[in-house]
């Protein structure tokens, strides 16, 4: 039975909440702009559309809303706007030629203040001078495909090893991935080499990030919705969510301070050292290097790893893309060695499957939230200020009239034919918009090119069989901001002895 004083402890709080939320209905209700509000699903008094708010695959019921009530559409969640694009056009015409007030995001709670993300990952910094700082410093190191090049031998040489930690042991590739990820990003962002097995500061980063998508799941804290519960007793039934914070927010230190400590000034150019040297007379740019290059490491450490599980369930799924992509290899580097960066722009197929792989499945199948800072008027409708805007990418990557039979994994779809088009690049929506994108855009699409490259020069993937039965994976994605393949089975063979012993013989290149 709970005490009396818990009650009375939290009666002011629980009646301040509930009046921040009649007060944002009454103003909702009596406030009339002169623009219409965009069309949605119907709200009901005070609560809005709360019920109508998915728990998980959001992508799937705004996509279903678009079909609905058109390509924009509104939700009222506690007095909160949230606007849902559903057309790749509009987000274009909103979030990127209006991003001088289209480029905040919405403060929350639990994952920003509690956990405190809002100190480490860019792609939730409020807009302003920090984001800024944070965004001119990893420019310095990624910020052009020209500064990414001296990264490419890096790049490539942990990619020889992800070969040969496959051939070795070809039923655990998203462990592979992960850890071919972990060594390019520790490697550029402190000098890093990692261990062999089991690296602590993978293992560290791969926890982060899990605990990331957790903290931002919509619907998942009800502190974000009622600020307030932050000042609940951690001891109060119901509250154990603060308890996890300040773990989670434990290992987010953790994930910051113990590479930053490490750092070795490894002639490696690396993001770290090469600023600390740079700007040493500066007593306060230390933290801000510590926290921006966290930020390069922990962004880095989940898309990276879904793209290229994507395209190896890809492979299992299409053996006809695979057979046409490794004919390509074979007729313009041939066999006697593997793809380098070097070849990207000889090698179209390739260029066009990685840019399906981006599509079929984005990493983010919706994009990072935006929040308006001022009143807008798009398309005849009023969009009010401070209102969530949610890009639905996945829907933009999956429209029918801009992608034919989008479902089917078809990279020639990104390759011009006499008379037809080609069809909008993927990059152009899946690393985000305006003055959010993804700063390390150009690292993934390089790192991600080139794991998919040498894959399909040395190896054959194919469903498993098992007691004579094909084993037919389901294409399952998970939820929540970044989305990752469900385990799926498959095989993964040398294409021939050559390939075999090719892969043995960069082994011994590399030493």
């Amino acid at each position: 039975m709970v005490p009396p004083l818990v009650s009375a402890a939290l009666l002011p709080l629980t009646l301040a909440c509930v009046g921040i939320v009649f007060f944002k209905y009454v103003i909702l209700v009596f406030t009339k702009p002169r623009l219409p509000l965009p069309p949605g699903p119907r709200r009901l008094p005070i609560i809005g559309n709360l019920l109508d708010m998915p728990k998980q695959k959001e992508h799937l019921k705004f996509t279903e809303w678009g079909k609905k009530y058109g390509d924009i559409v509104y939700l009222n969640v506690l007095g909160t706007h949230i606007i849902i694009l559903n057309s790749a056009k509009l987000a274009v015409e909103v979030m990127d030629k209006k991003s001088n007030i289209y480029s905040d995001r919405p403060h929350l709670e639990y994952g920003g203040e509690m956990v405190g993300y809002n100190r480490v990952l860019l792609s939730h910094f409020p807009y302003g001078n920090r984001l800024r700082k944070y965004r001119r410093l990893i420019h310095h190191l990624i910020g052009s495909r020209s500064q990414i090049k001296r990264f490419h031998p890096l790049v490539e040489k942990a990619n020889r090893e992800f070969l040969r930690r496959i051939l070795k042991d070809p039923n655990h590739a998203q462990h592979h991935i992960r850890n071919l990820v972990g060594r390019i990003i520790l490697k550029m962002a402190y000098g890093y080499d990692t261990q062999e097995h089991d690296d602590p500061f993978i293992k560290l980063a791969e926890q982060v990030s899990r605990q990331f998508a957790l903290s931002f799941a919509p619907g998942a804290f009800l502190v974000d919705v009622f600020p307030l519960l932050r000042y609940v007793p951690s001891w109060f039934p119901g509250a154990q969510f603060k308890g996890t914070a300040v773990q989670w927010r434990r290992n987010m230190d953790d994930a910051a301070n113990i590479p930053f400590g490490l750092t070795d000034g490894s002639n490696v150019p690396n993001f770290t050292s090469d600023l600390l040297e740079k700007n040493h007379s500066q007593s306060d740019i230390e933290v801000d290097i510590k926290w921006s290059a966290a930020s390069l490491t922990l962004g880095g450490a989940d898309t990276s790893v879904s793209a290229v599980y994507s395209f190896f369930l890809a492979m299992t799924l299409y053996p006809d893309v695979q057979r046409k992509a490794q004919e390509e290899i074979d007729k313009v580097i041939g066999t006697d060695r593997l793809p380098t960066s070097a070849d990207r722009d000889a090698l179209p197929y390739i260029d066009a499957l990685v840019t399906e792989v981006l599509r079929w499945n984005p990493v983010s199948p919706i994009g990072g939230p935006h929040r308006l800072r001022q009143d807008d008027e798009h398309a005849g409708y009023y969009i009010p200020k401070g209102a969530t805007v949610i890009p639905n990418v996945w829907g933009f990557l999956h429209d029918p009239e801009v992608y034919e039979n989008p479902s089917e994994f078809e990279p020639s779809r990104f390759i011009p034919k006499e008379g037809k088009l080609a069809a909008p690049d993927a990059r152009e929506y899946c690393f985000g918009f305006g003055r959010r994108i993804c700063p390390g855009v150009h690292l993934a699409d390089s790192s991600i090119w080139i794991s998919c490259a040498l894959s399909l020069a040395v190896f054959h993937i194919s469903k498993t069989v098992e007691d004579g039965k094909v084993v037919e994976p389901v294409v399952e994605y998970t939820g929540g901001l970044v989305s990752h393949p469900a385990p799926f089975k498959c095989t993964i063979k040398p294409r021939s002895a050559k390939a075999e012993a090719l892969i043995s013989s960069e082994e011994l290149n590399d030493n």
